[in-house]
Formats: structure tokens, C-alpha cells, sequence
């Protein structure tokens, strides 16, 4: 029978096997034969609960391998990773299942890497297969999954499963597992510091961007605009609900109602509850690819094209006209 291997989570506050663990298990017994793997050597205790799940082996790593007992740094020691690794390239498990906590789910991640196979997070059940079942749509459906490729490595729901008792007499393993090699972190990228934008509701000028920006990339070029001019930054309801712009930088009748000097409103339809907003801005400029959009109506200068083009276009000239040779 082929071996599903289970990695057991302790119990902080308990001080033993986890409830998560005894229900990955039970899970496992579906697929094969349940093999306990622990980041530590178990005591006789873990091992009896272990035993009572179902477990016909549990793999910990050699006492040689152990972190506290090498004396080694941190950053050099073994983690789940290093340890689920080891046990999957000796047994060639069907399955591998891990609780999908924070760690676990880090861990599941960086297994899938390191073994190159599929990966099936937040299970709710687990049949033979293996097929992980998992809810979508904010619950109301649930979806099969399988992997295609090398060992599956599935994450469940901690509360997903009811463990189920099913005695066995497990049989202890070590093995040794070496740590990876620590990577010296990388700076991919500095962010510019932006300066602090004026107040929203008492901007003289405020940028505002719309679905028609296109994307979040492109609304952090509005955003450049915007500190370019010194300017808020706003956004349409839309944007707000895309998760483009705080909720807090909406414009209109349920957002902040804006009485800037200039307006300039890019990708912005220019809806009746965003014109509520803003229609007190004394000039109004309109950049967007519909000609028909009803901000164009309020205004003073429309530009129809691509706002995808137009951005950083616009960009480039203010930073232009705002750098003075020196004298």
C-alpha cells in the first residue's frame, strides 16, 4: 500500500500532537497508509496519540540532525521543508498533507519548489485519488482538484476533518536531514518615498483614476502624476472596490465630496454618484478613451486616447517643465 505522509503540528498550548494532526491522519488512511512525520523526536505520549490515529510510522530527524543539539545558528537550521524533503525522496509518498496554517502553507509552498510538484491548498476533504476538495465563490461551491505532476502536496483546513480514531503500533524512524543552505536576502528593488499628499478633502488639486486606468500598475503611475503636482489622489468607486485605491480616496456620494481647483480625472466614466463628488472643482480635464463618457460634459479639456499611453506621457512633461537649469 502505497505511504501518505502527514506532518504533525504540536500544540503550544497543550504541549502535544496537535488536533490538525490527528485529522490529517485520519484523512490519509483514505489515500494509503498514514506515516507521521514530526520536526522533533516524539515522547512516548505523542506517540501513543499518533499510534491511536492511525499512524504506522513516524519519521523525526537523527538526534545528529537535531538543531539544538548541533549548536548551530538560525539561519542554518533544518526546517520542515529540509525534514518533509528527506522523508518524500526515501519513501515516494502518494501524498503529502500539511495544516494549512501560516506556517504550514510557507512550508507546503517551498516543498512544492523543492520537489517540483503540484501543490492544492485549503482542502476541506481529501478522497481517493488523490482528489482534494476545496470551497470557492465565498463558500457556495465546492471543486475537485488533482495534481499532475510528482508527489501531490495538499494543505487542509484545520478544522476540516474529524479525527477518527484507528489504533496502530507505529514504527519510530530517523533520518538525517541536511539544511539547506542559507541564501543572503537580495534587494530587489527601493521604493521612491513619496511626499506626504494633501488632505483629500481640502486639495487644491486632486488626481483621480477610474476603471478605465486599466490596471493597479497603471493607477501607480497616476499616482506619480499626482505627487508629481502635489496633488491628492482619488479614485472612482470602481477603482475602490478593485482594491486600486483606499476606500477612504473614494469620490462621490458615498465617498468624499472634493472642491478642488483642478480635477483631473483619468479612466473616470463619470457615473452620477462620482459626479456628486466632485462637480464643485472649478476646472475639470478628462482623460479617457470614451468620447461619449459624461465626464467629458463637466470638462474643460477632454483627451480621448489610451490613459495606458497618455500617463506616462503626461508624466514626462510635468517632470520636464518642473526641472529648472540651474543658474
Amino acid at each position: 500500500m502505497a505511504k501518505v505522509v502527514a506532518l504533525v503540528d504540536r500544540d503550544a498550548r497543550e504541549g502535544t500532537v496537535a488536533r490538525s494532526a490527528c485529522a490529517l491522519l485520519t484523512l490519509a488512511r483514505r489515500l494509503g497508509e498514514p506515516v507521521a512525520v514530526c520536526a522533533g523526536a516524539p515522547d512516548e505520549e505523542e506517540i501513543r496519540v499518533l499510534g491511536r490515529y492511525g499512524a504506522t510510522e513516524i519519521w523525526c530527524p537523527g538526534s545528529s540532525a537535531l538543531p539544538e543539539q548541533r549548536g548551530i545558528s538560525e539561519s542554518k537550521r533544518g526546517t520542515d521543508t529540509d525534514l518533509l524533503a528527506a522523508v518524500a525522496q526515501h519513501l515516494h509518498p502518494a501524498a503529502i498533507l500539511i495544516a494549512a496554517t501560516r506556517r504550514g502553507q510557507e512550508t507546503a509552498a517551498r516543498l512544492a519548489i523543492r520537489l517540483d510538484s503540484g501543490i492544492i491548498t485549503d482542502a476541506v476533504d481529501v478522497r481517493s485519488g488523490p482528489v482534494a476538495v476545496q470551497r470557492c465563490l465565498a463558500d457556495s461551491h465546492l471543486v475537485e482538484s488533482t495534481v499532475v505532476r510528482g508527489t501531490p502536496i495538499i494543505t487542509v483546513r484545520p478544522e476540516a476533518a474529524v479525527p477518527e480514531p484507528s489504533p496502530a503500533a507505529p514504527i519510530l524512524h530517523t533520518i538525517a536531514v541536511e539544511p539547506s543552505e542559507a541564501r543572503a536576502p537580495r534587494i530587489a528593488a527601493t521604493p521612491k518615498p513619496r511626499a506626504a499628499c494633501p488632505a483629500l478633502d481640502h486639495a487644491d488639486i486632486v488626481v483621480a483614476g477610474g476603471r478605465g486606468i486599466g490596471s493597479q500598475s497603471t493607477f501607480a503611475v497616476l499616482a506619480d502624476v499626482a505627487e508629481t503636482l502635489g496633488a491628492a489622489l482619488a479614485g472612482s468607486h470602481t477603482a475602490a472596490e478593485l482594491g486600486w485605491i483606499p476606500a477612504e480616496a473614494r469620490v462621490g456620494i458615498t465617498g468624499k465630496v472634493v472642491n478642488p481647483r483642478l480635477y483631473l480625472a483619468c479612466g473616470v466614466s463619470g457615473s452620477v454618484r462620482h459626479r456628486a463628488g466632485m462637480q464643485g472643482a472649478k476646472t475639470v480635464v478628462a482623460i479617457g478613451d470614451d468620447p461619449a463618457a459624461p465626464i467629458f460634459k463637466l470638462a474643460a479639456l477632454g483627451v480621448v486616447g489610451d490613459t495606458r499611453e497618455i500617463l506616462p506621457a503626461l508624466l514626462a512633461e510635468i517632470e520636464r517643465r518642473s526641472t529648472f537649469p540651474s543658474q
